[in-house]
């Protein structure tokens, strides 16, 4: 089969996504070793399914609570199907020039694994190639949310599906805003006048930013009306066959982009070397800084901005329809060629079952795939929470557009940091639409 990586950016994917756990910094260590490859299995009477991921399992007797929600789930599928899921772990150091979607890939290709859980950019790129399993058929597919679908379907075929729906969001320091009586900004023009309030009242960064997530400005810009205007379907076509341009999508998110940064609202040398929450989030802790960008999980974490010395909301991103949120999705996929096809999927039909939804939703109070699942959130999430509930977002990666979403636009913003003009922007846009409508 020919191996066609479609113009996509992959290894840029990995931190742009950093809400679920397989997305993993770019990897550093030695190559892959024959010995240290696949978990051994000494049980070898029970029936087993591998599992690739970025990820050890935990013990079942471990007294601490730090056993992950997916594990609970696998433990639910083991017990009631006797059988065992053996997880084939990615670490660095087995491979040191490849990334986690480097792996996955040639995982995929060679037929090594049973399932994997794998990255939006990879799910696009395995899924055209036909190499991963059509899961439309499985029970769990009926409940599953319209975004789910959308983002993972490739010509037609539904490859991949997730336990949480990652959504990101604008965190925003509500006591400022109210010290400055400034509303939460819905538009583009709304944000440029409270960053003008704040910064001739002082503040020097109005936004705080990093070189991973500033494309959310351009995704919430770009698709408002493409997800949200009731064509998405066809527009999408059009933009696969070359009728429309994606530039033409994204040159308004990257002028928006330029202007924040002309103006001094985003210091964008800072935002180039910075990496995610390391860079702007102690000046937003310190409340230096009114306004981050980051991930739903990171208003839940303790390590990131679950606990604040001032009211946080997170809100969508400005958009001419409104506060937008920007979903991406990653999933998990069984090998079209997987050994152990039945196992794998009916492994699939419980981790993805309400049941275990629910169970995973709990734990990591995230946003279940599942449209029957509901989990209360905090109260600073509310708004970006009541968005999704209305089906109301913009999707950061969709596995039917044949240009790569997420990596590739990643990789442009940071072109634009760098001092690249919107036009050279476009450019790069058009060159990677240029090379799609060849395969």
């Amino acid at each position: 089969m020919k191996r066609n990586k479609r113009g996509c950016i992959r290894k840029s994917a990995v931190l742009c996504l950093a809400g679920a756990a397989v997305l993993l910094t770019a990897a550093c260590g030695g190559k892959e070793k024959a010995s240290s490859n696949l978990i051994k299995n000494d049980e070898k009477d029970n029936k087993v399914v591998n599992l690739f991921g970025p990820m050890e399992k935990t013990k079942p007797n471990a007294k601490n609570a730090a056993r992950s929600a997916f594990d609970l789930t696998v433990a639910m599928a083991e017990e009631q199907l006797g059988l065992i899921v053996e997880y084939r772990t990615y670490t660095a150091e087995d491979y040191q020039d490849k990334t986690y979607d480097d792996v996955g890939i040639d995982r995929v290709r060679n037929d090594m694994d049973d399932l994997y859980l794998l990255n939006p950019d990879t799910i696009q790129i395995l899924g055209s190639e036909g190499e991963l399993l059509d899961l439309s058929g499985l029970e769990c597919v009926k409940n599953l949310r319209d975004v789910v679908k959308t983002a993972n379907e490739v010509d037609g075929k539904l490859v991949a599906i997730p336990q949480e729906v990652v959504a990101n969001g604008l965190f925003v320091n509500k006591d400022m805003f109210d010290q400055y009586e400034l509303e939460l900004p819905e538009t583009p023009e709304d944000l440029l006048e409270c960053c003008r309030v704040f910064k001739e009242n002082g503040i020097q960064t109005p936004i705080g930013a990093n070189r991973w997530w500033l494309e959310n400005f351009v995704f919430a810009q770009a698709y408002a009306d493409l997800y949200n205007g009731g064509n998405t379907a066809a527009e999408i076509e059009a933009l696969n066959k070359g009728e429309s341009k994606y530039s033409d999508y994204m040159r308004p998110g990257f002028e928006f982009l330029q202007k924040l940064i002309d103006l001094g609202y985003v210091d964008a040398e800072k935002a180039l070397v910075s990496e995610a929450i390391e860079g702007e989030g102690p000046d937003f802790l310190a409340q230096k800084t009114p306004i981050v960008m980051a991930y739903w999980g990171a208003a839940n974490s303790d390590t990131a901005y679950g606990k604040t010395d001032f009211e946080l909301q997170v809100i969508g991103f400005p958009s001419s329809r409104g506060p937008m949120p920007v979903v991406s999705v990653t999933g998990y996929a069984v090998g079209a060629n997987a050994e152990h096809m039945e196992d794998a999927l009916d492994v699939l039909e419980i981790v993805l079952s309400d049941e275990a939804l629910q169970l995973y939703a709990e734990n990591n109070k995230v946003i279940s795939p599942s449209k029957n699942v509901e989990v209360e959130c905090i109260d600073a999430l509310k708004p970006l929470n009541n968005k999704i509930k209305e089906n109301v977002y913009v999707l950061g990666s969709n596995a039917g557009m044949k240009v790569e979403q997420w990596g590739n636009t990643c990789l442009i913003v940071r072109k634009l940091l760098e001092g690249a003009s919107v036009d050279e922007c476009m450019a790069e846009f058009d060159k990677l639409q240029e090379e799609s409508l060849k395969q």
